[in-house]
């Protein structure tokens, strides 16, 4: 995913950073920091991007939950241990939940859903995640910015390690697979 977000950046540019932002998050954000760093673009009108992708993702996850509650979208994502969480911490401390959400891991998509679904009003969550979105865009941006040249060194390291990686990666899923297929088959030869 990271090689293909990195090309998305690359060769898009701050579209590609804005996007980047909305679907995946902070990876994006970062690389559109390092890219800043070598000139691509301005660092800030790539925080700037980041800003508005992750605030328009937000805001339609939002909108998603406030207009289809009983929806078979809404009702998958409100199926996950993490959205009853959301919506606990939610009722206890709605600002902090609005302004904190796109940092914790998890809450990516099932926080604006379940803030959308509860009853936090619209203008107050449109201002909390404008508020938000520019801090974490700014943040992430800085990051890529200040360490995106060790992130180069060390991804280029990986590099040559990433073909080990993913021959032991296939390896073991391919273990695994013939593990479940043998358990299935001793499972289905017992029940006869």
């Amino acid at each position: 995913m990271s090689s293909i977000l990195a090309t998305l950046v690359h060769d898009l540019g701050l579209p590609g950073v804005a996007i980047g932002a909305g679907v995946e998050g902070e990876t994006a954000v970062i690389i559109g920091g390092a890219l800043a760093r070598h000139g691509a673009f301005s660092p800030f009108l790539a925080a700037a991007a980041a800003m508005l992708g992750s605030f328009a993702a937000d805001q339609i996850f939002f909108f998603l939950g406030r207009s289809q509650r009983g929806g078979a979208t809404v009702t998958r994502i409100a199926a996950k241990p993490v959205f009853a969480r959301a919506l606990r911490l939610i009722e206890r401390h709605p600002v902090l939940f609005c302004l904190a959400f796109r940092f914790v891991y998890g809450f990516r998509i099932a926080g604006p859903v379940a803030i959308g679904v509860s009853r936090v009003a619209t203008g107050r969550f449109l201002a909390l995640n404008a508020v938000s979105a520019t801090v974490w865009a700014a943040l992430f941006t800085a990051l890529g910015w200040r360490f995106g040249p060790a992130l180069e060194r060390v991804l280029r390291a990986l590099l040559t390690l990433g073909h080990l990686a993913a021959i032991a990666l296939l390896a073991g899923i391919a273990a695994l697979i013939f593990v479940i297929v043998r358990r299935r088959r001793a499972a289905a030869a017992g029940s006869c």
